[in-house]
């Protein structure tokens, strides 16, 4: 079973554990953390424009907009949303869609730098279309 060091030594599993015991926005900011430390450690010798391009690709939506995105989403399915929540989310959907498509041109370029397809790069990083409520 891996380890891993920060105070002391601690099991993956224990960690998960604690992990899982952040609260929703701190789960998502701690999420995005690791997501940046994965993007660094996979773009260490690659070309400076295709790591300059994956750095951006996983940046993701800002934890505060996404939580507030949830919230909203869930209680639009609760059809609980009062009219300025509503427009509220109507300016959210807004900025997420324009930071998922500024996600994909970026995409675009890293596969055309790669010469592939963006499917195969997309299937190839495990990247996954985003699914919208």
């Amino acid at each position: 079973m891996p380890v891993i060091q920060v105070e002391a030594q601690v099991p993956t599993d224990e960690l998960l554990k604690a992990v899982g015991r952040l609260s929703q926005p701190d789960l998502e900011q701690f999420v995005f953390q690791v997501i940046a430390l994965r993007a660094k450690r996979q773009t260490a010798g690659l070309p400076r424009a295709e790591s300059e391009l994956l750095l951006k690709i996983n940046e993701g939506v800002p934890s505060d907009i996404q939580t507030r995105y949830n919230e909203l989403m869930t209680k639009r399915r609760a059809e609980t949303l009062t009219p300025n929540e509503y427009e509220e989310l109507l300016r959210l959907t807004q900025q997420v869609e324009k930071l998922e498509a500024r996600r994909v041109e970026y995409l675009a370029e890293l596969a055309r730098l790669r010469g592939t397809s963006l499917t195969a790069l997309m299937e190839n990083l495990g990247i996954r279309a985003p699914a919208y409520g």
